[in-house]
């Protein structure tokens, strides 16, 4: 399966760009329809779905939830406004958001906030592209005792009629006519070289400049960095790379139920949420800074909320309105923002999007596992993925093999698995269940009402399974 995600990114100047100037670079060239892009320092429009006074009073607060597709727009739109607040929050000198130099073995998954521009020639001279012998003028030659090695100062010149070893990566000598490889020439008897095919002028000899010269562009604002990118960085002179930073993720697991070690037991259930979403928040490119468990207690909660310094706060159940579901009670105190305030998305309907400051968010996940997994992918992707400058995914469908039931009214997201060219649905895909999603490559999205067998579908890739830099879970 191949990595639906490409590089992109626009040409610029050699001066640094703020975030919101590198997703517009990236947005210009690879607009998919997905996350309309708009000016610096838009704004979220009202959300579709109820207010914080709304959610409270009204009993059907569920049937005037935000579309599946409108929540993801929202929370990409929330993330380019957070950008463009771009504030310091109090007791940071700078803002998270604002582009840093990153050592290059840090610096893999990021966007380049910088043009990528050799800092030297390269090749920084001319050096053989074999191992063989450097020769100068016709043939037969005499050959050199001593050879010439990759590391090594510049070596003397060579005469017409002479000839030196050399190894790959060595630089030439000086009057250097072309490289005869090792397996083109023979000695004679007296250990003159002979060639034994045609010997061109320049041959094997990888010019000074041949791929870049100093100040040339290699690569612009937008580039996803990937081990490609670190290696061409390195060889064009770089430690550092300017780079749009990792978003900043804290955890917050809840409920007084769920142990961490052991079986199940007495009413009380394994967190399977704390184990699996600080690795998955990881491969949507978030620095996951703190996981805590607060169980079900809302003055904690509450100061968890407030103290935190992260971009992206994520909380784990408690969004419904049961007598322990305290995330809406505690957004409501501190006087949040709700833009999306449920979902019509099964598994994963309850899920919330809260603007706490002007550029900081909170992303209410359901308690159920599958249930949670499907809000990661509404909402906390594309805001990660926003905040990070990093382009949407190119969509794709496959035809299903399998007719899959639908809700009424909500959009569903199925487990499958890609065998050929179809999505296989898998079973176990209740809001409960890990079963399914543990063997899946994809989450099919599947329109209220179902879909028939050979109806093609949208896919949502998972971390896992795309042979893209989301592979990475470090």
């Amino acid at each position: 399966m191949t990595a639906r995600s490409t590089r992109t990114g626009a040409e610029a100047d050699a001066e640094d760009l703020d975030v919101e100037e590198v997703l517009a670079l990236v947005n210009d060239r690879r607009d998919t329809g997905r996350t309309p892009g708009r000016a610096s320092g838009e704004q979220v429009p009202p959300p579709t779905g109820p207010t914080q006074s709304d959610a409270a009073r009204k009993p059907d607060a569920h049937h005037r939830a935000t579309p599946w597709p409108q929540a993801r727009d929202i929370a990409a739109r929330a993330a380019r406004a957070a950008r463009a607040a771009g504030a310091p929050r109090s007791g940071t000198p700078t803002g998270h958001r604002a582009p840093t130099p990153v050592p290059l073995d840090a610096a893999l998954g990021l966007t380049l906030a910088a043009p990528l521009t050799a800092l030297t020639d390269l090749p920084s001279f001319d050096t053989s592209a074999m191992d063989g012998w450097a020769v100068a003028g016709p043939g037969p030659w005499d050959v050199r005792d001593e050879g010439v090695l990759a590391g090594h100062a510049e070596p003397q010149p060579l005469s017409d009629g002479e000839a030196v070893r050399i190894a790959t990566g060595a630089r030439i000598p000086p009057d250097t006519t072309a490289v005869l490889r090792s397996e083109h020439g023979r000695t004679d008897t007296q250990g003159r070289l002979h060639a034994t095919r045609e010997t061109k002028h320049g041959q094997d000899i990888r010019p000074r400049g041949q791929e870049c010269r100093n100040g040339d562009q290699l690569l612009p604002v937008g580039t996803l960095v990937t081990p490609a990118v670190l290696g061409l960085a390195a060889a064009a002179g770089y430690d550092t790379l300017t780079a749009v930073p990792r978003p900043r993720v804290e955890v917050l697991v809840l409920g007084d139920e769920l142990l961490t070690e052991g079986l199940p037991r007495e009413g009380l259930i394994r967190d399977a949420l704390g184990p699996m979403l600080p690795p998955w928040l990881r491969a949507l490119g978030a620095e996951v800074i703190a996981v805590r468990r607060l169980g079900d207690d809302a003055e904690a909660l509450h100061k968890a909320i407030t103290t935190s310094d992260a971009d992206l706060v994520v909380t784990t159940g408690g969004t419904a309105s049961g007598p322990v579901d305290h995330v809406h009670p505690t957004l409501q105190r501190i006087g949040a923002e709700l833009l999306v305030n449920g979902v019509k998305v099964r598994p994963g309907h309850p899920m919330l999007l809260a603007r706490i400051k002007e550029n900081q968010h909170l992303v209410g996940l359901p308690g159920n596992p599958l249930a949670a997994v499907s809000g990661l992918l509404t909402l906390a992707e594309p805001l990660l993925r926003t905040l990070a400058a990093h382009p949407a995914p190119e969509p794709y469908a496959l035809p299903l093999r399998d007719e899959v039931h639908g809700h009424p009214h909500d959009t569903r997201l199925i487990p499958v698995v890609l065998r050929g060219d179809s999505a296989v649905p898998l079973h176990y895909n209740g809001p409960a269940m890990l079963r399914g999603i543990a063997a899946a490559d994809a989450l099919a999205v599947v329109p209220p009402g179902g879909a028939r067998a050979g109806q093609e579908l949208e896919l949502l890739d998972l971390p896992w399974a795309s042979a893209g830099i989301g592979v990475c879970f470090t």
